[in-house]
């Protein structure tokens, strides 16, 4: 079967089609109390480019740019979802999920969670004493999406704030997960940048050399950037991440309220290697799903990443829909929304053993050396999302240069 339209929340029942594929900077500081503010320059920016098509190289590039998230990080950020307008009968179910997954990752590296003030102690008694709780207000708890996206340098490390408008406006309430990157950055003394487009954190995924993938479908996108062409907003990812190639897929808009974000559909396990969610038995081709990830798989093969190398793809089958334990239509059963952590991958397990097992299989080969998590995210995941959704990652700052 189809996965449903418009998956991540329960609220949205507007049954939307898929919107038609749209043909559509200054340096940042090092750490500081006061904020870095990027500006939008469009004196040269170019036509529209097609999708899967990659950018030229921008002829500066910022002091700092996106680490691959697989080296090391300083802690994990959660979020304690806050509101049963959003998660209904679920919010304690989902609540639970989340903490299994935050004492999961604190085993491995350094767990912190935000949660309104009047949360913030049941937050507390439900993950333990190994995962650390402050009081920032937040809506949801999807933090990846709203949270800072971090950049580094030599002996720097900046958060980047990308706007959050809820997906296109298609949440609300979202006023406290928008200002969920300003109240981080502050709380540990971090320069903030104001990114000058919207765009969600689990909108781009970044081999830390420079290369973005990212879709269509859900950055260059009226709901985020109206008027801005695909060059456009190429250009400020370049400038604001300190990048050298972004690698477009089309993606699919409004079928979900991320419009397709890439951490569901394709992911690095290392430079030159991506991780591609195949749609599975129950999304053959024909279906809903199996045009983004075809367009992808073939963008993929014909692309070559910002050091010139040719990109190794390897599939990951997503579980036969049928046997799963998920309850509801916003079910989103994607392996290819794991998290790495310390020396582990984190992964769901749906209940499709079959398919359970090759994924942690699959993933074991391409993060050799690594632990893998396998966990029960049935609530999370009846909400749309997965485990990389639920988690932001802040990055060791890399040494000064000498």
């Amino acid at each position: 079967m189809d996965r449903p339209a418009l998956s991540r929340r329960r609220l949205l029942q507007r049954g939307a089609a898929a919107l038609p594929l749209l043909a559509i900077g200054s340096a940042l500081s090092s750490p500081a109390n006061a904020n870095a503010v990027t500006s939008r320059n469009t004196a040269t920016r170019e036509n529209a480019a097609t999708p899967g098509a990659a950018s030229p190289r921008p002829a500066a590039t910022p002091a700092l740019s996106i680490p691959s998230e697989t080296g090391s990080h300083t802690r994990t950020f959660m979020a304690w979802p806050a509101l049963s307008s959003i998660w209904g009968r679920q919010l304690a179910a989902v609540r639970t999920d989340v903490a299994n997954v935050a004492r999961a990752i604190a085993g491995y590296e350094p767990v912190v969670l935000l949660a309104r003030p009047d949360q913030a102690a049941a937050a507390q008694q439900a993950c333990g004493s190994g995962v650390q709780v402050i009081e920032i207000p937040v809506d949801d708890l999807w933090i990846r999406d709203y949270g800072p996206t971090f950049v580094t340098g030599p002996g720097a490390i900046a958060g980047v704030d990308t706007n959050f408008n809820g997906w296109g406006d298609k949440q609300s309430p979202h006023d406290e997960d928008a200002a969920a990157t300003a109240a981080i950055c502050a709380r540990y003394g971090l320069s903030r940048v104001d990114a000058p487009l919207v765009t969600e954190g689990g909108a781009l995924e970044c081999d830390g050399q420079g290369t973005l993938l990212a879709t269509v479908s859900s950055i260059v996108n009226p709901d985020r950037n109206p008027g801005l062409t695909q060059a456009q907003v190429t250009q400020d990812l370049e400038t604001t991440f300190g990048l050298r190639k972004v690698i477009w897929l089309a993606g699919l808009a409004g079928q979900d309220i991320t419009d397709d974000h890439v951490d569901a559909l394709a992911r690095f396990s290392s430079p030159g290697h991506v991780i591609l969610d195949n749609p599975g038995p129950s999304n053959p081709p024909g279906s809903t799903w199996y045009a983004p990830y075809a367009q992808a798989k073939q963008a993929l093969s014909s692309a070559t990443d910002a050091q010139g190398r040719s990109l190794t793809v390897v599939e990951l089958p997503e579980p036969d829909y049928s046997k799963i334990r998920g309850r509801g239509s916003d079910f989103l059963a994607s392996y290819t929304n794991f998290y790495t952590a310390g020396g582990a991958v984190f992964l769901p397990q749906y209940g499709d053993a079959k398919a359970d097992a090759a994924a942690v299989s699959i993933l074991r080969e391409q993060f050799p050396g690594r632990d893998l998590v396998a966990l029960d995210i049935d609530t999370i995941a009846g909400g749309g999302g997965g485990i990389h959704c639920a988690t932001q990652s802040q990055p060791v700052v890399p040494a000064s240069a000498s």
